[in-house]
């Protein structure tokens, strides 16, 4: 579901670009993922469904970050046969819709913790939670590999931009040139537009993506509402209890805390999905607009949109100290070891 893009340079560059960027992200993204998972797998008091369903969400996200690096390929025309374009473009487009899925699910499933605590127990997602596993893995993996059941578009005649990005380091422009109108219809000219139709591109953003992410918007703001809710009942029974300054103190506390997780959560949201909300219109208004636009674009916002979202998880968890005290700890260990070993060392030295 990438966009076109022919680079202006040679592909040497692009790639140095798209390592440059994905690298040090996804790095990043693969140690906060583990750092999280350790963090569950040693606290036994952690193994429970709610805790299930992120455990599943930080695995989609570790393999969306594992595969991260090859995202900005899927917009950049390469020579690969049909098998090899396959799955270059459907194995990335699966993990995310998988990462996607269990982002919701982890959402859906905090909400109806929230919004109904007492019928909880006896709902479906935690009574049957190898089905709601199977649900958010299973779909994603359907849809994405339709491509490789038929519906693409790689037996299309016209082909006016399935050129590849680039050569050579030392090709010049007009080899570029007769290699484009050499591959323009072979087999070996993999591009986007060959395995995605635009029926599938639409489909995926206006069918799947978009109403997930407005789903997790809606369920976000309604556990707030209720939250506020609360914090009001609170309020009234700090006031009926203890009148007088201290009461109004605890309420300015409890106020001001709750202001603090309405602006931690919004900018949370603006900062995790927004450059996504933006990758995603402008990779459909370039669809339209059937234009070619620079590579140098297309991998910084595919870059930014992908791995800004990704951090959503590693924020969740972050957030709650039993996920981060074990492997806390752990890196306290190896500190003060590392620390009792400097001043034997010095004595060494000094003997």
């Amino acid at each position: 579901m990438e966009p076109n893009g022919s680079s202006t340079g040679p592909l040497l560059s692009a790639e140095q670009l798209i390592y440059a960027i994905t690298v040090p992200l996804s790095t990043a993204i693969i140690l906060a993922n583990l750092l999280i998972i350790l963090g569950i797998v040693c606290n036994r008091q952690l193994h429970n469904t709610p805790n299930y369903f992120f455990l599943s969400l930080l695995v989609a996200d570790l393999c969306t970050g594992v595969a991260l690096p090859f995202i900005p390929w899927m917009g950049l025309n390469r020579q690969l046969s049909f098998s090899s374009c396959l799955v270059a473009h459907v194995f990335p487009n699966f993990l995310f819709l998988a990462f996607l899925l269990n982002l919701v699910m982890v959402h859906y499933e905090r909400y109806t913790c929230i919004a109904s605590p007492l019928h909880y127990s006896r709902l479906w997602v935690h009574r049957r939670f190898p089905v709601a596993l199977l649900v958010v893995w299973a779909p994603p993996l359907l849809y994405a590999a339709l491509p490789a059941f038929g519906w693409n578009n790689w037996s299309a005649p016209d082909w006016d931009y399935c050129c590849p990005t680039g050569v050579g380091g030392g090709a010049t422009t007009e080899t570029q040139e007769a290699a484009c109108a050499a591959n323009a219809t072979s087999s070996l000219c993999c591009s986007y537009r060959r395995v995605f139709p635009n029926a599938f591109i639409y489909l995926e953003v206006y069918g799947l993506v978009l109403p997930a992410i407005l789903a997790i918007a809606g369920m976000t703001g309604r556990v707030l509402w209720i939250t506020r809710g609360q914090l009001r009942d609170i309020c009234r029974l700090h006031r009926s209890l203890e009148r007088g300054a201290q009461a109004s103190d605890r309420e300015q506390r409890l106020n001001l805390r709750y202001a603090r997780c309405v602006v931690a959560v919004s900018l949370t949201f603006l900062a995790c999905w927004l450059p996504y909300i933006i990758y995603m219109h402008v990779c459909v208004a370039f669809l339209l607009s059937e234009a070619r636009w620079s590579s140098t674009t297309h991998i910084v916002l595919s870059c930014t949109g992908v791995g800004s979202m990704a951090v959503v998880p590693l924020v969740l968890g972050m957030a709650n100290r039993q996920y981060t005290d074990p492997a806390g700890r752990i890196l306290h260990k190896l500190r003060d070891r590392w620390r009792t070993k400097l001043p034997r060392r010095g004595e060494e030295i000094a003997l």
